[in-house]
C-alpha cells in the first residue's frame, strides 16, 4: 500500500513538472496580451492631435533646440515604460536594480531595448496579436515629444512652471502629481503609473526614467548626435532636477551605457 502512494506521488510530481512550462508561457503569455492592450492610437490630423507642421523643441539648457517638423503618419505609443515583468517574459532576464514586477526596467543597453522590440514584435505576431504588416520599435524623436507634449505649446505638458511659491532647493510641487525627479523620488520604487498622465493618457513622460528614442531625419540640421555618444534620451528621470524634466529636454549618451535610471516605452507602427 505505501509503495503504490509513494508511485502514485511521484506521478503527481512528475505531472507537475511536465505542466509548469505550460503554466509559464500562459502566464508570458497574458502580459503579452496585456502590453498589446496598453497602447494610444495616435492619429495626426484627427482631433486632438494637430497635423502637419508643429513646434518642438526650446531654448533652456538641455532642451533640444527649437524646430519644425512634420508630423502626419499615425502611430501606436505604450501608455507606460516596459516593465520588467514584461521584459523577464520576452528576454529571460531581468537587469534592473530597483525591483519590482511592474517597475520600469531600467539597466540595458541601447541595443538591448532594441532587440527587445525585435523579440516582442515576434512573440505578439505569434499570438495574432499584431498585424504582420506592423512592428514594435522605440520611437522618434519627434514622436517622442509630439506624444509628451500632447498638443500643449508650454515647457511641461501641464503648464510653464514646475515650482509653487515657497518651494526650495529641489522641491517642485507643480510638477509632483505628474513626475518623479530628484525632489521628491529617491529610486525607480513605484510600479508605472503612479502619478498622473497628460492629456493624452501616456504615464511618466516627465521623469521616473530617461528614455531610449531613436534620431530623427528631421532634426539634422539642429541636433544631431554626437559621434562620441549617438545615444538620444528624452524626459528626464528621478535622479535629474526638474529643470531637466521638460517637454524639450534632451541628453545624449554613448551606446554602451546602462543606468538604473534609463528605460523606454515602445511604439508602432507600420
Amino acid at each position: 500500500m505505501f509503495a503504490r502512494s509513494l508511485q502514485l506521488a511521484s506521478l503527481l510530481f512528475v505531472l507537475l513538472l511536465l505542466a509548469a512550462p505550460a503554466a509559464q508561457a500562459q502566464s508570458a503569455d497574458e502580459l503579452l496580451k496585456k502590453f498589446a492592450e496598453e497602447f494610444v492610437e495616435i492619429i495626426p490630423g484627427q482631433p486632438p492631435y494637430a497635423k502637419g507642421t508643429i513646434s518642438i523643441g526650446g531654448s533652456g539648457k538641455g532642451e533640444l533646440p527649437a524646430a519644425k517638423v512634420e508630423i502626419n503618419t499615425p502611430f501606436r505609443i505604450c501608455r507606460y515604460e516596459v516593465t520588467q515583468e514584461l521584459y523577464e517574459a520576452v528576454m529571460g532576464s531581468n537587469p534592473s536594480r530597483w525591483k519590482g514586477p511592474r517597475n520600469s526596467v531600467e539597466l540595458m543597453t541601447f541595443e538591448q531595448a532594441r532587440m527587445f522590440c525585435s523579440k516582442v514584435t515576434k512573440e505578439l505576431h505569434r499570438l495574432n496579436l499584431l498585424p504582420a504588416d506592423q512592428q514594435v520599435r522605440l520611437p522618434t524623436e519627434v514622436e517622442w515629444e509630439y506624444c509628451c507634449r500632447a498638443g500643449t505649446t508650454t515647457r511641461y505638458s501641464f503648464g510653464d512652471s514646475a515650482t509653487a511659491d515657497g518651494d526650495k532647493d529641489k522641491q517642485a510641487s507643480l510638477l509632483d502629481p505628474w513626475a518623479w525627479h530628484t525632489g521628491n523620488a529617491a529610486g525607480n520604487d513605484p510600479p508605472v503609473g503612479a502619478l498622473k498622465p497628460n492629456p493624452w493618457g501616456l504615464y511618466d513622460m516627465h521623469g521616473y526614467l530617461s528614455e531610449f528614442v531613436t534620431a530623427d531625419p528631421q532634426l539634422n540640421s539642429v541636433a544631431q548626435p554626437e559621434t562620441a555618444k549617438p545615444v538620444i534620451l528624452r524626459g528626464g528621470s528621478w535622479k535629474d532636477h526638474h529643470s531637466l524634466l521638460t517637454s524639450s529636454s534632451r541628453q545624449t549618451v554613448t551606446a554602451e551605457t546602462k543606468d538604473d535610471a534609463v528605460g523606454f516605452r515602445c511604439v508602432i507602427s507600420h
